[in-house]
């Protein structure tokens, strides 16, 4: 078996140049790579297309690569969390492609299982279909969508073991496995990396096929977006 194993997220990371459309799996700041995030940070790499459900926050997530404007556009389902973000879209600093949220996920698996387009529902007569063909099937309009091209996919999973076979945690799992495998290389950034055998394949998400490099991650905050608590009752 090959071991997809690197020894930190500098070697994960190694070629990511300017320019490069990247994938970041996650939903709000729920099983973000992190580690591989922040590096992106320190690399300095700039004129990035990102594709990610969301665009973190003012000071975490992919909003630390907004902050030092590293991202030239984002392709998103979901942005309002962060100021930056709608300032910079606003005023004409970063481009922003907008799609459903299921359209976001198809997109991904389409790339993933090879499929250059697929018919959606989604967003027919709105802006989201101008300049997009459509078609009829069974008196229903539907929008061709295009699987996304992708250089890199990052992805962040609870445990891993050294061929890149990956699980993920509740709701961590969201849009990090059908990220796996959509991109030319796929990265994958694990809470715990395990030795060859010690992870049950009945619970294996997604197989090591998918994934070309897999490291441990050092140190995680795990913010809440939004905290919301009962009172308590005196």
């Amino acid at each position: 078996m090959i071991s997809k194993k690197v020894v930190s997220v500098q070697h994960a990371l190694y070629g990511v140049k300017d320019s490069m459309t990247l994938m970041i799996g996650g939903f709000g700041l729920c099983g973000i790579p992190e580690n591989a995030i922040a590096h992106l940070v320190e690399l300095g790499v700039k004129d990035l297309t990102c594709i990610s459900n969301n665009a973190g926050v003012d000071d975490f997530g992919l909003g630390l690569l907004l902050q030092k404007k590293q991202i030239r556009k984002m392709i998103s389902s979901y942005v309002g969390e962060n100021e930056e973000f709608e300032r910079q879209m606003l005023s004409g600093e970063l481009e922003v492609e907008l799609i459903p949220q299921g359209t976001l996920a198809e997109r991904c698996k389409a790339a993933q299982g090879g499929f250059p387009a697929f018919y959606t529902p989604a967003g027919y007569g709105t802006e989201v279909a101008d300049g997009k063909e459509t078609r009829e099937f069974n008196g229903k309009m539907y929008i061709l969508e295009k699987a996304f091209e992708a250089d890199i996919a990052i992805v962040k999973a609870w445990k891993g073991d050294e061929a890149g076979n990956l699980i993920f945690k509740g709701t961590a799992r969201n849009f990090n496995p059908c990220m796996c495998g959509a991109a030319k290389i796929t990265i994958a950034e694990v809470e715990e990396l395990v030795p060859l055998g010690d992870l049950d394949p009945n619970f294996i998400h997604i197989p090591g096929i998918f994934v070309q490099r897999i490291f441990e991650g050092k140190k995680y905050e795990k913010r809440i977006e939004q905290r919301t608590v009962r009172q308590r009752s005196a």
